[in-house]
């Protein structure tokens, strides 16, 4: 009897060998840069063309890197996410798994991956001592900033103007612009903010002013994470001691970048050794965050050595057709890295576009190609919407009520936004750092009988005080807010206790928090559903610091608060903006609008902002798998800001599709023409209806 022979186990060079084998050719290439026996230590630039298999690559060069002996503590992984950062993580583990024959695929661990921010947030905290900060810092959302920012414009007197000044939201947004950008402030006025350009020397007041607002109350805001970490590894001491602690960093969308993270990484590396960044200059789509898409387009020379490019132009997403009109409009760019998207992918069809007369016409047309794609097989889910603004969705949004197609548009109150949430997390920033007048600003006044002026006292005298804390604890409040005061010294004496242990402080403050959330809100019952969600997060993470810091810069998306009724299907159409589409994929994707004055839009006039424009419609185009339609109006919508008010338009298809790169497009009118009704004769005598009428009733 025969025994059948049992295969000896890989070893691991051999299982590296197989994992390898399942990648292409440019993909290998980025995963083995500077890991073989001949090291190449310049750094790496990776161009991933979309769908082109870019977080795949960047796990296996991570899981390689680790196989070939890399520390993974000195590892730093930069993504714009948590969630990306999670996520890579998992595909590295994956990968490491197969090559070191494990039966788990739990991820390595990777302590330093995680966003700019985030990592920029644990690095100061770290070396607060040595840059003059506070260890106890807190950091201020989007929302905090710009009460703050409120708060110094009214203080210096400049909400009292006899002309109108900026709103607060507005000046921080400038202020934003000018510190990511590393613009002067003229000129940033000038390019985006013109119609404050007058307001130029109040608003350097005001930012000065809000900056020592912000240094005396020990609180940074976004802008701050980045701003602090660049300048500490300006100092050649520090940035040579930070840039010692990682051996390799790797950075995902790097066209995404703005100036202050592209100087962050050449401190950190000079020379570019160890240093890789994936990304894709045609989709560069994010000016209006800082970001710039000279960081990836110059990236090859700014190190002492040059970089090694690296393309990847296979698509494992799209269909021929659909990267031939893509490649076409992005060929036309001014200035970027070459690449030709091609696949091996069967075709469905051409992609089509659409002359429609209007967007009343447009949102029939989309309504009715969704749904025959349905009857074809294509769920509601796998199909979207994309639209360069989110006003122009308003005819399809009717129109798909009308046909109860349920949908979902993206976009909405965000978690940290609302009301509630905000409340509970002002109760722990203020235990964090007695002096964050914002959140105890907003927690004083949660306690009936304690107003604005009764708080602005508190937080005066805590301000002026050596320990803060005491002062809570002696304060008089009005004999309206006596009791409730008394409770809330109590608890906020055990939030500031050194022994007390994490969540517990969660626990402390909701259980204060939930009798004011019962009186302040009606819908008090829907709103405990997220603040009891914000307990149940904290049990996951080491520290309330590392809790507030980390939920401030990756917030949960939505709360049960969102605007709108529930879903009530189990499928749903997705209406999307460009930018909130970019890193998704549908089988079929519709885009609406696409003509001059929309894509592009008509405030773009100069030639960086035509550019970008002409990426955001490419980013568009390659999002659709099977199936894409592009739709003209004749006729469309705008809200004008001049006098003249809202009117519409007419124009035609959008500059970036020439009459040359049209005819690789399916082209269609719609609604197709009517046939020619037949010919009826006339009655041969007049017909008296009346008298019909009238002998009904006898």
């Amino acid at each position: 009897m025969s025994s059948v022979a049992i295969p000896a186990p890989l070893h691991q060079e051999e299982r590296l060998a197989a994992v390898l084998a399942e990648l292409n050719e440019a993909q290998r290439a980025a995963v083995e840069h500077g890991v073989c026996e001949a090291a190449d230590m310049r750094p790496l630039l990776v161009i991933a063309g979309a769908g082109s298999g870019k977080t795949s690559t960047l796990a296996h060069r991570v899981a390689h890197l680790i196989a070939r002996g890399a520390d993974p503590q000195r590892i730093l992984l930069l993504t714009f996410s948590r969630r990306a950062a999670q996520e890579m993580e998992r595909r590295a583990g994956q990968v490491l798994a197969k090559v070191l024959g494990l039966r788990s695929e739990a991820p390595p661990a990777l302590p330093w991956a995680g966003t700019f921010h985030g990592i920029g947030a644990r690095l100061l905290r770290e070396y607060a001592a040595q840059i003059g900060l506070d260890v106890s810092f807190t950091i201020h959302d989007r929302g905090d900033a710009e009460d703050l920012m409120g708060l110094v414009r009214s203080d210096i007197g400049l909400a009292a103007m006899e002309r109108r000044f900026p709103r607060k939201g507005t000046c921080l947004a400038i202020y934003s612009r000018v510190v990511n950008g590393g613009a002067p402030l003229a000129e940033v006025l000038a390019q985006a903010f013109p119609w404050c350009a007058e307001w130029e020397a109040e608003l350097k007041r005001l930012f000065g002013a809000y900056v020592e607002a912000k240094q005396a109350q020990q609180v940074l805001d976004y802008d701050d994470l980045l701003l602090y970490w660049a300048e500490m590894v300006a100092e050649p001491a520090l940035a040579a001691q930070v840039g010692a602690r990682f051996d390799h960093v790797l950075v995902d969308e790097y066209q995404d970048t703005n100036l202050l993270q592209a100087a962050i990484l050449r401190a950190l590396k000079p020379d570019g050794s160890g240093l890789t960044v994936v990304g894709d200059d045609a989709q560069a789509i994010y000016s209006f965050r800082g970001a710039t898409v000279r960081n990836i387009l110059d990236f090859p020379g700014q190190f002492t050595q040059p970089a090694r490019i690296v393309t990847l132009e296979r698509n494992y997403r799209s269909t021929q057709p659909i990267l031939d009109v893509s490649n076409a409009v992005i060929a036309a760019a001014a200035e970027r890295h070459a690449k030709t998207l091609w696949t091996d992918k069967p075709s469905v069809g051409r992609p089509q576009l659409v002359l429609v007369p209007d967007e009343a016409q447009q949102a029939r047309f989309v309504a009715e190609r969704v749904l025959a794609h349905r009857e074809g097989g294509l769920a509601l889910k796998s199909q979207a919407v994309l639209f360069r603004t989110s006003s122009h969705s308003a005819a399809l949004e009717l129109e798909l009520a009308r046909r109860n197609i349920p949908f979902v548009k993206y976009g909405g109150l965000k978690f940290l936004e609302a009301a509630h949430v905000k409340d509970l997390l002002a109760v722990l920033r203020f235990a964090q750092n007695p002096r964050g007048r914002m959140a105890g600003f907003r927690v004083t006044q949660l306690i009936p009988g304690i107003g604005p002026a009764t708080s602005t006292r508190l937080l005066d005298a805590m301000a002026q005080a050596e320990e803060p804390g005491a002062v809570i604890q002696a304060f008089q409040p009005p004999s309206a807010a006596r009791e409730e005061w008394a409770r809330f010294a109590a608890i906020y004496a055990q939030l500031r206790a050194p022994a007390l242990a994490w969540p517990a402080d969660m626990e402390l403050a909701l259980g204060w928090y939930l009798p004011h959330l019962e009186r302040l809100h009606d819908d008090a019952g829907l709103r405990r559903g997220d603040v009891e969600q914000l307990a149940r997060l904290a049990s996951g993470y080491a520290s309330r610091e590392r809790f507030l810091t980390e939920l401030t810069l990756d917030p949960p998306e939505a709360t049960s608060d969102r605007p709108g009724p529930p879903l009530l299907d189990e499928d749903y159409l997705i209406l999307s903006t460009i930018h909130s589409a970019k890193g998704q994929e549908w089988r079929s994707v519709h885009v609406l609008n696409v003509v001059d004055g929309c894509i592009p839009a008509d405030v773009a006039q100069g030639a960086q902002e035509l550019e970008e424009e002409r990426r955001l419609l490419y980013v568009a185009m390659t999002r659709a798998r099977d199936h894409l339609h592009l739709i003209v109006p004749q006729r469309f919508y705008v809200t004008q800001q001049a006098v003249r008010g809202d009117r519409h338009l007419y124009a035609g298809r959008t500059r970036f599709i020439s009459a040359a790169e049209a005819t690789r497009f399916e082209q269609l009118t719609w609604p197709p023409p009517a046939g020619r009704a037949p010919a009826v004769p006339p009655p041969a005598s007049v017909i008296d209806l009346q008298k019909r009428l009238r002998a009904a009733w006898r």
